[in-house]
This record gives C-alpha cells, structure tokens and sequence, in this order.
C-alpha cells in the first residue's frame, strides 16, 4: 500500500518523526496564507540578498536556504533521484552564495 507522499504505509520513527511532528503546526500556519505573502517573503529575502553587503546579506540567503531545507527535509521521501539532486544543488549554491556575500567576495 502506498501512501500519498510516496512512502510504502511505513511511519516515520526516530528524528524524522520528531522534525514531522514539530513542522506540522508550521506547515499548517504558512498553508493557510495567502500565496502572495510567502511569495513577497521570498523576494524580500532575495532583494535583501542581491543589494545588501557583508553578513546583512548573508543572513538574508541563509534564511532561504534553511527554509529550502527544512521543506527539502520533510518532502524526501516522497522526492526521485533527480528531486533529491535539485534541492541539494539549490541549497549548495544558496550556501555558497551567502559565504561569498558574508565574506565580500562578490
């Protein structure tokens, strides 16, 4: 039997239950707003992070990544091979790109 997110009917045990069940009240929070206050969110982050300097930046790029993240994190299962490889890509380089604002390389 296979559930919706993909998994074969198994539960999820150990820290993956702990970050599902902490992540729920959360999700559920960001599900009920309307689309364009995360969109405007993400652009903020983004703006921040493309016209600010040093850490100011970094910090706006590091928010995105963590939130890439912690929903890369909690859709892994459900993800293919090429899923899987998208978002840690996505999130290398949103790292990197925060190091090199932190640092003033670009």
């Amino acid at each position: 039997m296979e559930t919706g997110d993909g998994r074969r009917g198994e539960r999820a045990t150990g820290l993956r239950a702990a970050v599902e069940r902490v992540s729920a009240t959360p999700v559920v929070f960001l599900h009920r707003l309307p689309r364009w206050v995360l969109l405007v969110a993400v652009f903020v982050l983004l703006v921040v992070g493309m016209a600010g300097t040093g850490w100011v930046a970094a910090a706006g790029v590091l928010v995105l990544a963590a939130a890439l993240a912690w929903f890369a994190y909690l859709n892994w299962p459900a993800l293919d091979g090429s899923g899987r490889a998208l978002r840690a890509v996505a999130l290398v380089v949103l790292v990197g790109f925060a190091l090199g604002r932190g640092l003033g390389r670009f």
